[in-house]
């Protein structure tokens, strides 16, 4: 886990919930496209992110004071700043804020994982959790946690659907594949395998999978 991020409390916290999470693997069944910056230039980064206290407290320790900004609802969050017409992607949303994460670059890359990478670190060593996490989150279905995608019907928020990598295209890859990197981080966090256990058994919930071998 300390080779992923340096947000060790955050990390553990997020890591107990997983331990128990059941893993929605038919919605990683779904057709998703690796993330490619020159079309959607950082879409999911327009609006910031919400922060960990600690995430807020450390990045700011490494000389981030005016990126980090503290809400009226005691939350903290990413800055953001006004974007030009040509730093907004390809198709991006009318409702969406036309601004974007101040730690983006010109060529709309993050920052702290530009840092990560120079030091020799892994590249998400520095990022916000929920940043590399995108677009999968944790849900809670019946009492416990889940691992999983929410499909354009599921997102009442109407964001992660409406990002590029989170929206389906039949020419993608499938999802267990096209995000196997942020499976396999979030299984260093919770020490379990979930990269290997999507691409088992495709097809099928873990709640299937219990029910067919009870």
């Amino acid at each position: 886990m300390r080779d992923v991020t340096i947000f060790s409390k955050t990390a553990a916290g997020l890591g107990r919930v997983l331990e128990e999470a059941g893993v929605d693997d038919e919605a990683f069944e779904r057709a998703l496209p690796v993330c490619d910056l020159v079309k959607c230039r950082a879409t999911c980064c327009h609006d910031g992110v919400i922060l960990s206290d600690e995430e807020a407290e450390v990045l700011q320790s490494l000389g981030a004071e005016n990126g980090v900004v503290k809400l009226e609802d005691g939350r903290w969050k990413t800055r953001t700043v006004v974007a030009r017409e040509e730093e907004l992607g390809e198709d991006f949303p009318d409702r969406f804020a036309k601004t974007r994460c101040v730690f983006l670059d010109d060529e709309h890359r993050c920052a702290w994982q530009l840092r990560a990478v120079e030091e020799g670190k892994h590249p998400w060593f520095y990022k916000p959790i929920s940043c590399w996490m995108h677009p999968v989150l944790v849900q809670q279905r019946d009492g416990r946690p889940w691992v999983t995608i929410l499909s354009k019907e599921e997102d009442e928020a109407g964001f992660a659907s409406a990002t590029p990598c989170g929206m389906v295209r039949v020419d993608a890859p499938p999802a267990r594949v096209s995000l196997g990197m942020e499976l396999k981080a979030l299984g260093a966090l919770a020490g379990r395998d979930f990269y290997s256990q999507v691409n088992a058994s495709p097809g099928f919930s873990d709640l299937a999978k219990e029910e067919s071998s009870g």
